[in-house]
């Protein structure tokens, strides 16, 4: 039998996640202020969303924008903070200024994760070599999943990397998860499915009125309805 795809959905607020989760979700990415791409959201906001729904949650750990680390005790602080609030899955990625992963924030902050599960993100989309980048990644604790679009410009432009990606599952440094996001259109689905990925991140496709709309339980849907389809 056929695994079913993981779609994955951001959430801003409880309203997106319960209509992200009505329409057939998987898993929510939950992120404040996306015009800097996303950053870690309120103690308060966690813990309303793990309320809300019963799906899993990664959530963001990113303090600015950009893909530096920054103050990296202060992102291990508000890593601390949202495990506390319940958050039990994450999201992170640094790159330092030759964009080389910033191995030291990465470690610095998984280590107070404490082996829970977590996606390196679109960083790798800005990395100088990727995969050298997943060979000195590969093994730390709880790193199940990429998040990227094969390029920093999107899924359009990516899609060749992606291909050859997946053609390495199971390889050192590529056993996790392809998790495609970044441009990602319905009309990608059934060739990435057929070159065998199985995880899917949408953001702005879940919203047809625009980042100040919420989440569309509808648009969610249609996205479940493809990526099953495709997997006969």
């Amino acid at each position: 039998m056929s695994k079913r795809a993981v779609l994955e959905v951001i959430a801003l607020d409880a309203e997106d996640a319960i209509a992200a989760q009505a329409g057939g979700a998987d898993r929510l990415e939950l992120v404040t202020d996306m015009a800097a791409d996303g950053l870690t959201p309120t103690v308060s906001t966690v813990a309303a969303i793990r309320a809300a729904v019963d799906i899993p949650v990664r959530v963001m750990l990113r303090l600015s924008d950009g893909f530096g680390a920054g103050d990296v005790s202060w992102v291990a602080l508000a890593a601390r903070e949202v495990r506390d609030a319940g958050a039990q899955e994450f999201v992170l990625g640094f790159l330092d200024v030759d964009g080389e992963v910033d191995l030291t924030a990465v470690e610095r902050v998984v280590e107070v994760l404490d082996g829970c599960p977590w996606t390196f993100h679109r960083a790798i989309d800005h990395a100088a070599d990727r995969d050298a980048l997943r060979k000195q990644l590969a093994d730390l604790p709880g790193l199940d999943t990429y998040l990227t679009a094969g390029s920093a410009t999107g899924v359009d432009e990516g899609l060749p990397v992606l291909l050859a990606e997946a053609s390495r599952a199971g390889e050192p440094g590529y056993e996790q998860q392809l998790l495609v996001g970044g441009g990602l259109r319905l009309d990608h689905v059934p060739r990435l499915r057929a070159a065998g990925i199985d995880a899917f991140h949408i953001g702005g496709a879940a919203r047809p009125g625009g980042w100040e709309a919420p989440v569309s339980a509808d648009a969610v849907r249609e996205w479940r309805r493809v990526v099953d389809e495709v997997l006969g």
